[in-house]
C-alpha cells in the first residue's frame, strides 16, 4: 500500500508519459492547484518559454485566495483568451497528476470554451 504522495507522483508520471507521446509540436497547458489558488500556463517546451499565464493571484480578478470551481473556470477562460491572442490554438493538457475532477475539469472546460483545442 502506498501513501498519498506516492500515488500522486505515479499519476503525474503516467500523465506526463502519455502527454509526451501525443504532444508533437503543440504547446502544453499546465495546471497547478494549491489549497488557496489555481494557476494555469501555456508553455512552449521546445523554446522553454511561457506564452500565456493566469492565476487567482491576479488582483484585478478579485479572486485572491479563492480556490473554487468558479474561480478555476474563470482562470481557464482567461488563459485561453491570452493564448489565442498570442497565436496558440492547439495545446496538450497537463493536469500535473491531479484527478480530472472539480477545479481541474472546470479549468479545462473553460479553456475549451475559450477557443483552445486539446
Amino acid at each position: 500500500m502506498s501513501n498519498k504522495s506516492e500515488r500522486f507522483q505515479r499519476r503525474r508520471s503516467r500523465a506526463r508519459r502519455r502527454m509526451r507521446q501525443v504532444s508533437g509540436n503543440r504547446c502544453r497547458l499546465s495546471v497547478f492547484c494549491s489549497s488557496r489558488n489555481v494557476y494555469a500556463q501555456v508553455i512552449d517546451d521546445r523554446r522553454g518559454v511561457t506564452i500565456a499565464a493566469a492565476s487567482t493571484l491576479e488582483r484585478d480578478l478579485g479572486l485572491v485566495g479563492r480556490c473554487t470551481v468558479e474561480s478555476a473556470s474563470r482562470i481557464g477562460g482567461l488563459v485561453a483568451e491570452r493564448a489565442v491572442k498570442a497565436g496558440v490554438g492547439t495545446v496538450v493538457f497537463d493536469r500535473s497528476g491531479y484527478r480530472y475532477h472539480g477545479r481541474v475539469r472546470a479549468l479545462a472546460d473553460a479553456a475549451r470554451a475559450g477557443g483552445l483545442e486539446f
